[in-house]
């Protein structure tokens, strides 16, 4: 969130350094993202403290009722290395004897899906599959899914609005939407922590041990020009989503944004 006070540039997408549209953006994205892939689990587990694994398995289980049936269908959109596709395939089951859903995790970095596939073993193909695709163009017809989640991608679209009308477009008649974002937080103690360490801290170490100092500058950019809870909530409800809500976790270091696809 941000203070009171605050002149940051709010954008419409994200814009990496160096990039003025859309195209540009997404194109620096994509090739960011396919360069650190090969450390990317490694910076995230350690630069997070494996706070990304708590966070990831609490959406898991927030959603988990949906998981549970057989019936439906589940897509996690930016799926980079697959952890919160994995999350959601390995929620607990409520009803003895029951199938999960059927998982599809999707990214457009190839590297990133040629990890998840490592990683997902023999449940890739099985439980859950793993397609390349731009969250803002997804290959699949309209009201497929029952439940659409991100964790830490939504933020690194070109356009956010477009890409929450593409999630409206593939879920289906109240289905759920879950966005997991980083936020800065509310107050002055925890936002000058937050502001020390992923301005001067996480830089320094991601640029050390991924060998992209670009990368790691740009996470901080990011999440400090991405939109306050509050602004992307009102964009969800313009933009076709009921029930929309948002709740921080970790004192405010991510919010869980969520809402269902208006019938």
């Amino acid at each position: 969130m941000s203070p009171p006070g605050s002149s940051r540039a709010r954008l419409s997408g994200t814009r990496p350094s160096g990039t003025h549209d859309e195209a540009a953006a997404s194109r620096q994205v994509r090739e960011m993202f396919s360069r650190i892939a090969p450390r990317y689990d490694l910076l995230n587990h350690l630069l997070s403290l494996r706070f990304d694994v708590v966070w990831r398995k609490r959406l898991a289980r927030r959603f988990a009722h949906i998981v549970a049936r057989p019936d439906a269908r589940v897509l996690d959109v930016c799926c980079g290395t697959g952890d919160l596709a994995l999350a959601l395939a390995n929620a607990p089951i409520t009803s003895a004897g029951s199938a999960p859903a059927s998982l599809v995790g999707t990214d457009f970095a190839h590297p990133m899906l040629v990890r998840a596939r490592e990683k997902a073993g023999e449940k890739a193909g099985r439980l859950l599959d793993f397609l390349e695709a731009d969250a803002l163009s997804l290959p699949f017809p309209g009201a497929t899914f029952d439940l659409l989640a991100t964790a830490f991608g939504f933020r690194n679209l070109a356009n956010y609005a477009a890409g929450l009308r593409e999630f409206r477009r593939v879920l289906a008649p109240g289905g759920s939407l879950a966005i997991l974002e980083f936020a800065e937080p509310r107050g002055a103690f925890f936002r000058h922590l937050f502001n020390f360490y992923f301005k001067r801290v996480l830089p320094a170490v991601g640029a050390v041990v991924s060998g992209h100092a670009q990368a790691y500058s740009y996470l901080p950019e990011s999440v400090a020009r991405f939109p306050d809870p509050s602004e992307l909530a009102e964009l969800m409800k313009r933009t076709g989503f009921c029930e929309v809500a948002f709740e921080s976790w970790s004192a405010g270091i991510v919010t869980l944004h969520s809402g269902r696809a208006r019938s």
